[in-house]
């Protein structure tokens, strides 16, 4: 069973697959303002996006929970955020002063809009929880067998059908409570944003803090989808681009540091490194400079130091608090689609608040960061790159093992029949693996690690950068391709060969279920006919380590290593 810890990771991972079309959305929105293309359709198409997030939250932590990220469970994710939506807006009840003086059908449509825009302001946590149920419900029910009579509605199938269910509990749960939820709601929306500085601050210093498990995810969905309310918007970000002008306060803060801070920290490293070294360096970190200048993805940067000098990343996360303090105090208002990088401030400029004071404040930041991480690494003799021991950084990549990186990546992790399960983030490869001491941290490092984080026994997480999701699907489409063990393995020479499925054979759906098997590096690889029919918990009670399924009816069986 995951600890919690590992459950709020998935639910942060999970968050992120939503998050991700929000850049295509902030685009077409600002585009089709009347300040710049000035074209209805498009502001239209990008309001779509804003005006639904609830919908995409239901399907996309659904299928960013399922185990095999199947879009059953996006389905059963919709079907109970419909359901929810809908019934919950029924049992609203309008209090007499939203329509006064009105009656017939002006009452009617007074009684129609206060429903639909109170139903709105819930809409994103409705879509979360739809979300969590969807994914929970699809590992939970997608192999569940009915009666013969009804076996049309087992399976995966029955997914959709018991979330249903869930969702008119939500939906009543919500309908008869939303007086007390909304004014718990408004009361800690109040609360957050008259904390003025400090709570800023509060929230720069977590976001950072937070980035090494990855729940300063969940951390952002709360500021930037749910605090405040704006005609029926809620968040920081909603806010932003629906035109509210108190909103950015929980943006803002972060294009001083990403724009310019952590940029002169790579500057700082690249200076800092011994001069004959500086060239092997360079071009790593001067890409890792301008992806955070023009993207904002920090973790590349971050990692490089995070563990290296645990002082100077406190620092770190302290000078992004107090970043949100000057910008709010100078009454700066910042807000992007994707994070805090030239191409937001650029395509948000016209929508911001004294978007020119970024400037001086981020000069300063720059010349912050770079004296500051300058000293560090010279008083304390930090080990950023270019100044690692020699033997160290000396050796160069390693010789590939197959001249593809999802099969050096494979290997390095410890083989096939090390890797449980394989998704990732924005930046990082999110992995479960069977056994840590399998895996080659410095052939991860040659191969583009950035650093690695592991949030439990099992549980493994390398950042990479941007690249992460890519990787992840080279990953499993060279798991798919055969078996893949590492070099020192004794299984890696071993060829595949038929055997007797023995115990196995029942969790597999019976002998007619099984197409053909074979034992491949510590694996039973096996291809079904029916793969709903496989029942992974019979599978995990007679001795498996793990389960994986892959595309075309494959799955493989983790075995024990006797």
């Amino acid at each position: 069973m995951a600890s919690p810890l590992e459950a709020l990771q998935s639910l942060g991972r999970a968050l992120m697959l939503p998050i991700a079309v929000l850049p295509a959305a902030g685009l077409l929105l600002r585009l089709g303002q009347p300040d710049l293309l000035d074209v209805a359709f498009i502001a239209a198409a990008g309001e779509a996006i804003f005006a639904n997030l609830g919908l995409l939250f239901a399907a996309g932590v659904a299928v960013g929970l399922a185990r095999d990220n199947h879009g059953a469970a996006g389905l059963a994710g919709v079907v109970c955020f419909l359901i929810a939506s809908r019934s919950a807006e029924v049992l609203l009840h309008v209090p007499p002063e939203a329509l006064k003086g009105m009656a017939g059908e002006a009452a009617s449509l007074a009684t129609a809009a206060f429903k639909e825009k109170a139903i709105a302001k819930v809409s994103v946590p409705i879509g979360i929880i739809s979300g969590l149920v969807g994914g929970q419900f699809y590992n939970r029910f997608s192999n569940v067998k009915l009666p013969e009579y009804l076996a049309f509605f087992g399976g995966r199938r029955f997914v959709p059908i018991v979330a249903g269910l869930a969702g008119l509990t939500l939906g009543a749960a919500v309908g008869f409570t939303y007086e007390g939820l909304n004014s718990a709601m408004d009361g800690a929306s109040r609360a957050i944003v008259g904390s003025g500085e400090a709570g800023l601050f509060v929230y720069g210093v977590l976001n950072r803090a937070l980035i090494v498990t990855g729940l300063h995810h969940i951390l952002n969905n709360i500021a930037w989808f749910i605090v405040g309310d704006f005609h029926g918007a809620t968040g920081d970000l909603n806010r932003f681009f629906a035109g509210d002008p108190s909103a950015g306060s929980f943006m803002a803060g972060f294009f001083p540091v990403m724009m310019f801070g952590l940029p002169a920290a790579c500057l700082a490293m690249y200076h800092a490194a011994p001069a004959h070294r500086r060239k092997a360096v360079g071009g790593m970190l001067a890409s890792m400079a301008l992806t955070t200048f023009l993207t904002g993805v920090t973790e590349p940067i971050e990692f490089s130091f995070m563990f290296l000098a645990p002082v100077l990343y406190a620092i770190h996360a302290l000078l992004t608090g107090l970043s949100f303090i000057i910008m709010s105090l100078l009454d700066v208002k910042l807000g992007f689609g994707f994070s805090a990088g030239f191409f937001d401030y650029a395509l948000n400029f016209g929508k911001a608040t004294n978007p020119l004071y970024l400037l001086p404040i981020g000069l300063a930041y720059f010349a912050l960061y770079y004296g500051v991480f300058r000293w560090a690494i010279a008083r304390f003799d930090l080990k950023t790159p270019g100044r690692e021991p020699e033997a160290a950084s000396g050796s160069g990549a390693p010789r590939p093992l197959s001249g593809k990186r999802g099969e050096d990546f494979v290997v390095a992790l410890g083989g096939a029949a090390n890797l449980v399960g394989v998704d990732a983030c924005t930046t990082r490869l999110r992995l479960v693996v069977a056994d840590q001491g399998a895996v080659d941290e410095a052939a991860l490092k040659a191969l583009g690690s950035r650093g690695m984080v592991r949030p439990s026994d099992k549980a493994l997480q390398v950042v990479l950068g941007p690249v992460a999701d890519q990787v992840a699907g080279e990953i499993r489409a060279a798991m798919a391709g055969g078996p893949l063990a590492a070099p020192a393995g004794p299984a890696a020479a071993a060829p595949a060969a038929p055997f007797d499925l023995g115990p196995w054979l029942a969790g597999l759906g019976g002998a007619g279920n099984v197409a053909e098997a074979a034992l491949k590096a510590g694996r039973v690889c096996a291809r079904l006919v029916d793969p709903a029919a496989l029942d992974e918990a019979l599978l995990l009670a007679r001795g498996a380590r793990g389960v994986a399924r892959l595309p075309g009816g494959e799955v493989q069986i983790l075995l024990a290593p006797a």
